[in-house]
C-alpha cells in the first residue's frame, strides 16, 4: 500500500529520478576508472496523498508509496549497492493525541476481505477498550524492539494487533520493506509471507483524524489505499515521516527499539521495490521471532 502522488508530485519525482540517474551514471563511470564501490542515493521522497505506507505489490496491504513516478518517467536503474539513508533525524516525534476522546469501550468491525489469510486466525472481539496502554516486545533477529500501544489513540487497531500477537500470527515473520529516502524512513513488517501482499483475512477500521502527524518513533498501520483496508501490516517510523493523515497511528517505539531499527536502516536496502512503492528488502534481514504482550 502506498499514498498516491499528485501530478505535480509525480513531475517533481520524475525530475529527481532523472537527476539521480544522471548522477549514478557519472558515478558509475568514475567507479570503472578507479574500481571503487559507491553507495547509491535513493530518490527524494514525494509525499503521496491517497494510499498507505506501502503500495500494494500484488493486491495486498502495504505502506505509503513515497513517489509514484509517471509512466513516461525514465526507467530506474538497479542500485550498485545498498541504498542507505543520507541522515536519520534524532529528535522523537510527539505521540499524536486525539482532540476528542473515542467512546470507551469502542465498537469495532473486522469484516472478512475475501482473501486467503497469511495464517489462519480468528478476528478480534468486536468491542475494544479506548483507554490505557499496552506494552509489547518484538523479539527480532536484529534485536529487541519494545513498543507501547495506545488504546486511546486507536482502540480497534490495538485490539487487532494484540489479538494477532496472542495467536502467534507475527511469529517467524520477516520485515519485508525498508525505505531510506528523506520524507519516508520506515521499516515495514506484519506479513508472515514476506511478500507485502498478505494479511489476516479481515480488515480493520481506519482510526485517523486531521491533526494526525508522523515522525521518528511513531508506529502506524499500512493499508491498500482504500478506506478501512488495514490488516496486519504495520510500519515503524525511525526517521522522517512526511505523510498525509491516512495511516492509523497506534503507538510508539521505545528508544531501545529505535536503536535496533536505526542499525537496520544504516545497513540499507536492496532497491528491489523502487520506484514504486519504494525502498526494498533490508540488507540486514529482520525476522520477528516472537511478540510478547505485557
Amino acid at each position: 500500500m502506498a499514498p498516491v502522488a499528485t501530478n505535480e508530485m509525480r513531475r517533481e519525482a520524475a525530475k529527481r529520478k532523472l537527476r539521480n540517474q544522471q548522477e549514478r551514471r557519472a558515478a558509475a563511470a568514475k567507479r570503472r576508472q578507479r574500481v571503487a564501490v559507491f553507495t547509491s542515493v535513493g530518490v527524494v521522497v514525494v509525499v503521496v496523498v491517497g494510499i498507505v505506507l506501502f503500495t500494494t505489490l500484488a493486491g495486498g496491504e502495504q505502506a505509503p508509496d513515497p513517489a509514484a513516478a509517471p509512466t513516461d518517467a525514465p526507467a530506474t536503474e538497479a542500485p550498485a549497492g545498498p541504498v542507505t539513508p543520507a541522515s536519520i533525524p534524532t529528535e522523537l516525534a510527539p505521540l499524536p493525541v486525539r482532540t476528542a476522546p473515542l467512546p470507551d469501550p469502542s465498537s469495532c468491525a473486522y469484516p472478512a476481505d475475501g482473501s486467503t489469510p497469511a495464517r489462519p486466525v480468528q478476528p478480534p472481539p468486536a468491542e475494544a477498550p479506548a483507554s490505557g496502554t499496552v506494552a509489547v516486545t518484538l523479539q527480532t533477529s536484529a534485536g529487541t524492539v519494545p513498543l507501547t500501544l495506545d488504546r486511546a489513540l486507536a482502540p480497534c487497531t490495538v485490539n487487532s494487533f494484540v489479538s494477532l500477537a496472542q495467536q502467534g500470527y507475527f511469529d517467524a515473520s520477516p520485515c519485508h520493506r525498508l525505505t531510506t529516502d528523506p520524507g519516508l524512513q520506515v521499516l515495514q513488517c506484519g506479513d508472515p509471507t514476506g511478500t507485502g501482499t498478505s494479511g489476516p483475512g479481515y480488515t480493520i477500521p481506519d482510526e485517523v483524524f486531521p491533526e494526525l502527524t508522523y515522525g521518528r518513533g511513531i508506529l502506524a498501520m499500512a493499508n491498500t489505499g482504500q478506506p478501512n483496508s488495514g490488516g496486519s501490516q504495520f510500519f515503524m517510523v525511525y526517521g522522517d515521516g512526511q505523510l498525509p493523515p491516512q495511516y492509523t497511528a497506534f503507538g510508539s517505539i521505545d528508544p531501545a527499539g529505535l536503536a535496533v531499527v536505526d542499525a537496520v536502516a544504516q545497513a540499507g536496502h536492496d532497491g528491489s521495490l523502487d520506484p514504486s512503492p519504494g525502498g526494498g528488502a533490508p540488507v540486514q534481514p529482520v525476522v520477528i521471532d516472537s511478540v510478547t504482550i505485557g
